[in-house]
């Protein structure tokens, strides 16, 4: 027997997640499939900020940088707790492709597209207000420079996630672990799908009038499990970045530089205790699911750090992990892989697979408004009239009733653990703390009692987390740790095995998967 619905969304990263949010909140009857955990793929990757793409107007696409601090502002309203301001300053050196003219221009622009944000004006400074913000920073030849704010979303798996739960609170059914494996259409119209249930193993299958394919760098792949031909769209770039420590005169906000090897801008974050520094941008035409941080590319990173900030010293021995991820961008044969759009597409299928419909493009900045427009295109197909939608106003879940809870919190517990909640959960932290006090044994993971046992087993009751990697990198976010939460890989399984039901060879077994992702992110040195 199958289940009917009107919409089917296929991946779980955040375009997928919000336009299942979305849809539910609107009273469509929807189901959304993830091949692996929610969140897992290029939205854990980016360079984590929620920004209007200042580079973008070097491209002249004004549409998408208003829409981007459009979205910036709702997102710092809708989800305080994930999405913080963060103060970015751009230092510009003689020879440089872009000059103090070019900046002040960009600023100014960047400044009237950002109508009715709360977040301060540029300011633009002399070179010696540079080098009195940032002593370390590399001198020779800097003649001034700007700075800005942005946001940043530290947490982008937990914004996933929390739209997700979001989905899922309103209806949407949500299966992570359940990929599709065909897509059914029958006289040029899409008439359901075919997955592989997590739980038993089985192929399954469900009827729906409209399917969203979101997945991402993998929509073509999607697009091969429909039984006839249809084209192919993606043409996606690589993105690496590398996540050290602190070093001698670290940067205390975020830096925005010119590389001098090839002229293209990359950043420089201060990022949950760490510095994460990236992005690269390569034509990538591989296994999305394979993709890694090259020699070349961790050289570049280095390179370019200790060039701007030469007390770093950076090495490879310096790098606590990397990680890399694609774009999943419009094919574009010519032309420098930083000019293509960043702009989504929403493709319809209308002659071969009318109901099917494609999400090519789109930024973690812009979701909500994709995943709006893209519940517009589903209500015109089903033939209904068009209703409001409901996420430029309604929070998201951890930022309910936030300001309540946070007292709750820091009422009940150590400050550097409340504010450790706070930040991940919001809200839904007080859920955490409920369970916590009905534990009756050792209660804290860290020697440093900032991570509760409460948050595993939240992870598997509440949060849809089926194995170890779930709980480490995309639920608790220790993974995210300078150690990759080694330090307490073995409190947090067995944790989890109480809570699933693992025999101790399968906590075993997750242990050593655990160990093998995370061994996975730190580059191979070269021989």
């Amino acid at each position: 027997m199958t289940d009917d619905f009107d919409i089917a969304v296929i991946g779980g990263g955040i375009n997928g997640a919000g336009i299942a949010r979305d849809a539910a909140l609107r009273g469509l009857k929807v189901a959304l499939f993830e091949k692996s955990d929610f969140g897992s793929g290029t939205s854990s990757w980016s360079s984590r900020l929620i920004h209007g793409g200042l580079r973008y107007l070097e491209y002249g696409e004004i549409p998408l940088v208003f829409e981007s601090l459009r979205e910036r502002r709702l997102l710092r309203e809708l989800a305080p707790h994930l999405v913080d301001g963060l103060s970015i300053s751009i230092p510009v050196y003689r020879g440089s492709r872009r000059g103090l003219t070019m900046i002040r221009l960009g600023m100014i622009t960047y400044d009237l597209l950002s109508l009715g944000k709360k977040l301060p004006r540029h300011r633009m400074l002399n070179r010696d207000e540079m080098i009195a913000a940032e002593p370390q920073l590399l001198s020779d030849g800097l003649v001034g420079g700007a700075r800005y704010f942005d946001s940043q979303v530290t947490y982008a798996e937990r914004l996933v996630l929390e739209n997700i739960i979001a989905a899922h609170e309103a209806g949407a059914v949500v299966r992570n672990y359940s990929p599709v494996i065909g897509i059914n259409v029958k006289r040029s119209a899409v008439e359901g799908l075919h997955y592989l249930d997590h739980a038993t193993g089985k192929e399954q299958e469900i009827r729906a009038r409209v399917i969203i394919n979101a997945a991402g760098p993998w929509v073509d792949r999607v697009l091969a499990t429909v039984n006839r031909e249809l084209p192919t769209f993606m043409g996606g770039t690589k993105g690496s970045h590398i996540v050290v420590g602190s070093f001698k005169g670290a940067p205390t906000s975020a830096y925005y530089v010119e590389a001098a090897e090839d002229g293209r801008p990359f950043f420089i974050i201060p990022w949950n205790s760490q510095l994460l520094i990236g992005t690269t941008d390569i034509r990538y035409d591989g296994d999305p699911g394979e993709v890694r941080a090259s020699e070349e590319e961790i050289r570049y990173l280095l390179d370019e750090t200790n060039r701007v900030f030469p007390s770093a010293r950076l090495t490879r021995d310096s790098i606590h992990y990397a990680y890399s991820g694609v774009r999943p961008l419009p094919k574009r044969s010519k032309g420098p892989a930083a000019a293509i759009t960043r702009k989504h597409i929403i493709h319809r299928h209308r002659r071969e697979a009318s109901g099917l419909v494609s999400i090519i493009g789109g930024k973690l900045t812009t979701y909500r408004n994709l995943a709006e427009q893209a519940v517009d295109t589903t209500l015109r197909l089903l033939g209904r009239a068009r209703t409001a939608c409901l996420t430029r106003t309604l929070p998201l879940p951890g930022a309910v009733g936030l300001a309540e809870a946070e007292a709750d919190i820091r009422a009940a517990l150590m400050p550097d653990c409340a504010s450790r909640l706070l930040a991940i959960y919001g809200s839904r932290a007080a859920r955490i703390l409920d369970v916590h006090r009905q534990l009756t044994s050792e209660t804290f993971l860290d020697d440093n009692r900032t991570v509760l046992a409460a948050e595993v087993v939240h992870a598997m009751r509440d949060e849809f987390a089926i194995d170890l990697v779930d709980v480490v990198h995309r639920r608790l976010m220790t993974g995210l740790g300078a150690d990759q939460g080694r330090s307490i890989a073995k409190a947090t399984a067995l944790w989890a095995q109480k809570e699933a039901g693992w025999s101790d060879r399968e906590t075993a077994r997750q242990l050593r998967t655990l160990e093998d992702y995370n061994r996975s992110m730190r580059p191979v040195k070269p021989e």
